[in-house]
């Protein structure tokens, strides 16, 4: 983490929630606002804590996941600098529905629960606008539901691994090539399975001639096979 202090009115600025308050609006808002700063695989808190306030990342990203008895997890989301995180229960007054962690070294500025309560009441758009992104995630965890119930590991591996060719991958000799951004367990975390079933389904891929496995190194041999082969498992 910088030394230096995050001006925190900018970091305010860049939130969608806040976007279209005046600088005058903000630096009040930011007079409200404290710094905490968490370590990487620090919790921000856990699943049914009481939620006293707002997250807002300034600087670095932020896992959130649900854990099951057995201990397995499930991601939820990953964000990053200028997304809140957990809006809900900071005006139900429920606990919080699910986990978060810094993935790597994180700052937060946070707004307790009556401030920024207070605040919405005297700016009613940034209400409409946490509605907005409370829907936003809502789809989603929708999408995740639909995936996790309709959908095999396979072919959740495949889209999850065509997705990172088109945003992360470079054409090299051999093909496709990109890192995953996450260990297997990591990406069996996010894709709803075990890490054994991530590492077998990409050696399969790999004996299929559709990839080259090495860790996290992926080369994607044949794109075209790789998203034919996605089609007919649909």
């Amino acid at each position: 983490m910088t030394p230096e202090r995050t001006d925190l009115t900018a970091v305010l600025g860049k939130t969608p929630l806040l976007f279209g308050l005046t600088p005058v609006e903000l630096k009040t808002l930011s007079a409200r606002t404290s710094r905490k700063i968490f370590s990487t695989g620090e919790l921000l808190f856990t699943e049914g804590e009481p939620c006293n306030g707002l997250h807002i990342i300034a600087q670095g990203k932020v896992r959130i996941f649900k854990s099951s008895l057995g201990g397995r997890e499930q991601v939820l989301a990953v964000n990053g600098p200028g997304e809140s995180v957990a809006e809900l229960p900071v005006f139900d007054g429920g606990p919080f529905p699910a986990s978060a962690v810094a993935i790597d070294d994180v700052e937060i500025a946070y707004i307790s629960r009556s401030d920024f309560q207070a605040y919405c009441l005297d700016h009613p758009e940034v209400a409409l606008k946490v509605l907005q992104v409370v829907g936003g995630r809502l789809r989603r965890l929708v999408g995740i539901i639909e995936e996790l119930s309709f959908t095999t590991i396979r072919q959740r591996l495949i889209a999850a691994l065509l997705k990172l060719a088109e945003s992360e991958g470079r054409n090299g000799p051999r093909g496709i090539e990109f890192q995953l951004p996450a260990s297997h367990q990591e990406l069996a975390n996010q894709l709803g399975t075990v890490r054994e079933l991530i590492s077998r389904n990409l050696m399969r891929l790999q004996a299929e001639g559709l990839l080259e496995v090495d860790a996290r190194q992926i080369v994607v041999k044949n794109i075209d096979g790789l998203k034919a082969l996605l089609e007919n498992l649909t």
